[in-house]
């Protein structure tokens, strides 16, 4: 596996490869777990190369959340990611991304980005998507890989690709959990005990409503009231949000009557996970 730290050592290695083999390239901040490596394994079975890269993007964060707290390894996910399939991995600096002085944002606009995450965290998805673009430009790939668990990121990175004619195709991977059902996440590492264990109430709410669905409730309103008592019965947490929305539009719905995304996102103190299902 090579490894660039700058955009002149990640062209050298693309070029040297030829403009005749497929990659295959999978964007994270690192801390790698078996969601991302998911990613990887997928992008090594269906590329000539697979690049990986790891950059804790500080525009995506705003004042006061946990960018300074955002776990960090490098040792560790450079072994991971090459035991997974990575070619090359490329883990720039920010200056490196945001030369000096620069001030160009890529901005998806609309509903889109304005509710879920973006209601409480509103300059965030600006922040990546800025920064997915500027390493779509680089690294020119033939697929990216995301995971489900980002379902808001995925719906407005597809939309930016559409709405631009980006030359790269959007592969989404399922979500990959612990054994007893949490979202795996960089962010799981952050939890306390009592919160680890209080945190399995995102899936086991979600559980619940699908269960009520695949029984034939189709009323949002109903399958919603389900997910927030759910966690509502956890002391340690505190919604965000729950939402139940258009799987492909994010668009609100009453009834459900096509693939719908299932969304939550919980706090524990300082730490913020995201979960979903689609009921389909």
């Amino acid at each position: 596996m090579k490894i660039a730290k700058t955009i002149t050592e990640l062209k050298t290695y693309l070029e040297a490869i030829g403009g005749d083999k497929t990659i295959g390239f999978v964007p994270t901040m690192g801390y790698l777990h078996d969601g991302h490596l998911s990613l990887i394994k997928a992008a090594h079975a269906h590329n000539d190369v697979t690049v990986l890269s790891i950059f804790v993007n500080p525009t995506q964060f705003a004042p006061g959340e946990d960018l300074d707290a955002y776990p960090r390894d490098f040792l560790r996910d450079s072994r991971l990611a090459e035991a997974a399939g990575t070619d090359l991995l490329f883990f720039p600096d920010p200056a490196e991304i945001y030369p000096a002085g620069a001030s160009t944002f890529v901005e998806v606009e609309g509903e889109i980005t304005k509710k879920l995450c973006g209601q409480s965290r509103p300059t965030h998805f600006k922040g990546v998507t800025t920064v997915v673009t500027i390493l779509f430009n680089l690294i020119n790939p033939n697929i990216a890989y995301f995971g489900q668990k980002d379902a808001q990121q995925v719906a407005v990175i597809k939309k930016m690709v559409r709405d631009l004619h980006l030359p790269v195709q959007i592969a989404v991977c399922p979500i990959v959990r612990e054994a007893d059902g949490l979202a795996m996440s960089s962010r799981n590492v952050l939890l306390h005990p009592e919160e680890r264990k209080q945190a399995l109430v995102l899936s086991q709410s979600l559980a619940a409503a699908k269960a009520l669905y695949q029984a034939g409730e189709r009323s949002v309103k109903i399958l919603t009231a389900v997910i927030v008592n759910h966690i509502n019965s956890m002391p340690l947490t505190h919604i965000d949000y729950v939402e139940i929305l258009d799987f492909e539009t994010l668009a609100n719905i009453e009834t459900i009557t096509s693939p719908t995304l299932a969304a939550v996102a919980v706090r524990f103190e300082k730490t913020r996970l995201l979960d979903n299902i689609i009921l389909d």
